[in-house]
């Protein structure tokens, strides 16, 4: 019963980060050995990478290496599929959600920005937002055209491969062609912009990591924007909306 609800999730872990590098309680290694046997199916491509204590006394947080993360009675005879959330006089807090938003801020933080496709303002830059995208997606084309106002209001926009069609697609092919051309930034303005331009390869190209990083990321479509914080906007946004959203009007 756990593989289609972890096939319908939409918040997913990092099998290269793991919650329990974030983890402030130890748990006990029965526990976590009861959790893993009882939770881990590698027929099913189900896999353990991370168990933790949540907030809730007996529940345990269980990370997968390739789906959501669920939570556990110590035994793991239980699961419980969802957001965890605590109530205050502030009113509902995600921690689910809080939790995955730092694990995607520590991942970002490790890419090195050769690796990235960056458009910066010509002036300061006062704030910056990390784009996968993908050349063939209508909406992605149409974000692009927003970089030269963002890029005017001092927000710099870097941009990850993330070619929807998977690795080996024509997408992918693009995607490749502009992070092995010499003038990266015109050579995705140019295939966004569905000009044709020769196709290119490079042993070095890091689409496929990127690929696989938005996945784990909880990437389910693009252009899908992630703040420094970690937070994760889904979908277009003008940049009127994004400056919104991001706080800076």
């Amino acid at each position: 019963m756990i593989k289609p609800l972890i096939q319908a999730a939409a918040l997913t872990t990092f099998s290269l980060l793991g919650l329990a590098a974030l983890a402030e309680d130890a748990v006990d290694q029965e526990v976590v050995d009861a959790i893993t046997s009882a939770l881990a199916n590698p027929a099913m491509g189900l896999e353990v990478s991370a168990v933790e204590a949540s907030p809730i006394p007996g529940l345990y947080q269980v990370a997968y290496a390739s789906g959501p993360v669920v939570y556990s009675t110590a035994t793991g005879d239980y699961v419980i599929l969802g957001d965890l959330y605590s109530v205050g006089a502030d009113g509902y807090t995600n921690l689910t959600a809080k939790r995955l938003d730092g694990a995607r801020a520590t991942a970002l933080a490790e890419i090195d920005e050769k690796d990235m496709i960056i458009f910066a303002p010509e002036g300061e830059t006062i704030a910056q937002i990390t784009v996968f995208t993908d050349t063939t997606c209508f909406y992605c084309q149409k974000l692009h055209r927003e970089v030269p106002e963002l890029n005017k209001r001092g927000v710099a926009v870097r941009y990850l491969a993330y070619p929807r069609a998977g690795v080996g697609s024509p997408g992918y092919e693009e995607m490749v062609t502009a992070w092995c051309a010499q003038d990266k930034q015109d050579t995705l303005t140019k295939l966004k912009d569905r000009q044709t331009v020769p196709q290119l390869s490079c042993e070095d190209n890091p689409v496929e990591v990127q690929y696989g990083l938005g996945q784990q990321m909880g990437v389910q479509g693009t252009p899908a924007m992630v703040m420094d914080d970690g937070t994760m906007i889904p979908g277009y946004q003008s940049a009127d909306d994004l400056m919104t959203t991001m706080g800076l009007q």
